[in-house]
């Protein structure tokens, strides 16, 4: 009890003592008789009722604590596999962090705060230490955090408290939620003592039946003192190779390639195995798998030549001796005796009709190919209708256009045309009457390599870039070099005329909508084959390449991506994008997933319309089984079925849980940072909880309430009134 508005106490001493006087005098001379005892109970009641006002004139309030909640704290514990790894003193990572949490965390932060119990792994759940096991296939860290967010919007929150070691394998990269200071507590061994592992692995893909590919893998080893070591490769569970790792040290990364030969058919499964050494930490992490897939269909290049010459017989050479690259050619002839232009055409019986009239006669017969090439091909060669089926071959088609020869870019050349922003150099008349050859003072026209085209797959002829440098290096000079502009804003000059002022290009690409463009502005490439050792198959190599990357991104009419499946247990999320003969996207189509997992079972999904665009679909795949699991999507439309797509995805290749078993200091302080928090160890539950409090703040201040406007001071004060006035008239009193 306070008052709100106290009187000084002289006052309020002087007040009283002048009701005492008044309420004496008022019975000093009474008109009735009384005795002593009742004239003192009377005085006493009315100074009551004087003294009672003047206390609740003092305005008297209660003082009551603050009512509101304590502040929740949430801690998180993280529940994956990886928390069954024992190296906590000895013990497991989990039952170190139960104990941590029993004794230590909750008797100090118990009194203060709300403590919530969650456990991390596939998904958040309330969770019971006493029940608390190792056994989540992984752990999304930084999406719990997010979830806790969320949870707690409408709750006070101390902040989040996450046990874990770093090992965050969600499906997101990590990132710091908004909300809330998260204070991090790292459980495990942040050195390894001993342990091997494979560290990553990848296959290059095949591009025609037979061909080899490299295998790469990245080893490491921890504790034993760069002991050399076995790797084994094995070939649809084969064993097909056995290399020795010698590592220069403790710690240190190996990289080893080994070329394979995948099956023709079918997607062949390589794995690269570490035996199990004796004390080894973690055995789950010397395994990795990957698929390797078939070959795809061979690439459809269409090649258009203004006229016969050598540049074209070569190079139709070169390409028709690759089996992952079909040809078909169109020659012109120049015109007969009737003045009608002629043509000598080359192609498969279902698509050399439509090619009859020199080119593609519609747009679907030119969506047909991958890749096409135009040498010296004059521009006016081209109707308007064709130049703009071109365009869109490249842009909405995703194909591939090179264009090359002088007369490809004589005069005016495709200036003012929807070709002219597909090519990566500016068209510009002035200049092009001439040519870099022989005559030109800096002598024969050779090529040397730009920054950008020693690392570009079209101009690699081995493997670093000295390798690739040194080779064109060698190379004869060409006949002549067809000066261009200036390079498009986004295209890339992989080579340029060596020694000429200005560094005139001569090999550019871009990217343009969906498909790929590139210039070759030299002359008489085939130089480069007939001047060179007859062993030197740089040539050979330089258009297959070619050829390869302009074709090599050029989309079905449909096409299927999978994701997921990264663990035993992930959902796959299958993609699929279907267009009409146009490539106009199918917005109306019925789409159905098959998939066929390891024991050979098929299951059925429809595939849903994916927001965001026109002619798209996905599933979600329920989770399945280690191992191949066979996908194909199957588009119905307009009462047809069209070419199904497949894949063969393969579930749990890797094991991202156990894949670096070491306590991740940098995930847990980068979390911790990021949000206000801080981050700690096992032994720091008391630090941990002063951090805690002082972000609480100070108490809340207590509630005031007025006491003296409640019923009972108009009861006290009526009641006193009451008493007096029922005493006098039982006395005699007025």
């Amino acid at each position: 009890m306070r008052f709100a508005a106290p009187w000084p106490w002289w006052v309020a001493l002087g007040l009283a003592a002048a009701f005492a006087a008044v309420a004496a005098w008022g019975y000093l001379q009474p008109f009735a008789r009384l005795s002593r005892p009742r004239r003192r109970l009377l005085i006493g009641l009315r100074l009551a009722v004087f003294l009672l006002i003047l206390l609740l004139l003092a305005r008297p309030v209660r003082v009551e604590p603050a009512t509101a909640d304590r502040p929740a704290l949430p801690i998180l514990l993280d529940l994956s596999r990886s928390m069954g790894i024992a190296d906590a003193a000895g013990a497991r990572r989990l039952d170190a962090a139960v104990a941590a949490i029993r004794d230590d965390l909750i008797p100090a932060l118990g009194g203060d705060v709300q403590v919530d119990l969650w456990g991390v792994g596939e998904r958040l759940d309330p969770l019971d230490l006493a029940a608390a096991r190792p056994e989540a296939r992984w752990s999304d860290l930084t999406g719990a955090l997010g979830q806790v967010s969320k949870h707690y919007a409408d709750r006070a929150v101390a902040g989040v408290v996450l046990v874990s070691d770093g090992a965050d394998t969600g499906s997101g990269p990590p990132a710091a939620p908004a909300g809330p200071p998260v204070y991090t507590v790292g459980v495990g061994a942040a050195e390894i003592a001993r342990d091997r592992e494979v560290i990553d692995l990848a296959a290059g893909r095949p591009v025609a039946a037979g061909s080899a590919v490299d295998l790469a893998f990245s080893t490491v080893g921890h504790g034993f003192d760069g002991e050399p070591f076995e790797v084994r490769v094995l070939e649809d569970g084969r064993a097909i190779r056995v290399v020795t790792v010698a590592p220069p040290g403790d710690g240190a990364v190996t990289r080893t390639v080994v070329p394979v030969s995948p099956k023709p058919e079918s997607a062949t499964l390589y794995t690269v195995e570490i035996p199990v050494a004796d004390g080894e930490l973690v055995a789950d992490n010397n395994v990795r798998r990957v698929l390797v897939p078939p070959p795809g269909r061979p690439r459809r290049v269409l090649l258009v030549e203004g006229a016969p010459g050598y540049e074209h017989s070569f190079l139709k050479r070169v390409l028709r001796s690759d089996p992952g690259v079909v040809v078909d050619a169109v020659i012109d002839k120049g015109r007969n005796d009737l003045g009608e232009r002629t043509f000598y055409i080359q192609g498969a019986p279902g698509r050399a009709p439509a090619l009859a009239g020199g080119y593609p006669a519609t747009r679907e017969a030119l969506f047909r190919y991958d890749a096409l090439i135009l040498g010296n091909v004059e521009p006016d060669r081209l109707r308007p209708p064709q130049i703009e089926s071109t365009a869109a071959f490249v842009s909405e088609r995703g194909g591939g256009l090179l264009v090359m020869g002088a007369r490809s870019f004589e005069g005016r050349g495709f200036q003012a045309t929807p070709l002219e922003a597909l090519l990566p150099l500016e068209l510009r008349e002035e200049g092009r009457s001439g040519v870099l050859g022989p005559g030109a003072a800096a002598g024969p026209p050779r090529i040397a390599l730009t920054p950008d085209g020693e690392r570009h797959p079209v101009m690699r002829l081995g493997a670093g870039v000295e390798e690739t440098a040194a080779g064109w290096a060698a190379m004869p000079a060409l006949g002549r070099i067809v000066p261009m502009g200036p390079p498009r804003p986004g295209a890339a000059v992989l080579a340029v005329a060596a020694g000429e002022p200005g560094s005139a290009p001569v090999v550019a690409v871009q990217r343009f909508g969906r498909g790929r463009t590139m210039v070759f502005a030299g002359e008489a490439s085939w130089r480069w084959r007939m001047l060179a050792p007859s062993t030197d198959r740089t040539y050979e190599r330089f258009w297959r390449q070619t050829v390869r990357w302009l074709g090599g991104g050029a989309p079905e009419r449909v096409t299927l991506r999978a994701g997921g499946g990264r663990s035993e247990g992930e959902a796959l999320r299958i993609e699929i994008a279907a267009v009409d003969e146009r490539f106009a996207p199918l917005a109306d189509a019925r789409v159905r997933v098959r998939v066929r997992d390891p024991n050979g079972d098929e299951h059925e999904h429809a595939a849903l319309p994916r927001p965001g665009g026109p002619g798209r679909y996905a599933v979600e795949i329920p989770p399945g089984g280690r191992g191949v699991h066979r996908v194909t999507a199957v588009v119905e439309h307009g009462g047809g079925v069209l070419e199904p797509a497949g894949a063969a995805v393969l579930v749990g290749g890797a094991d991202p849980e156990l894949s670096e078993p070491r306590r991740d200091d940098r995930l847990l302080r980068g979390l911790a940072q990021a949000t206000g928090g801080r981050s700690f160890d096992l032994g720091g539950a008391a630090r941990l909880a002063g951090a805690v409090r002082a972000g609480l703040g100070p108490p809340p201040a207590p509630v005031l309430r007025d006491a003296w406007d409640s019923v009972w001071g108009f009861l006290a004060l009526a009641g006193l009134l009451c008493a007096e006035w029922g005493l006098r008239r039982r006395w005699g009193l007025r």
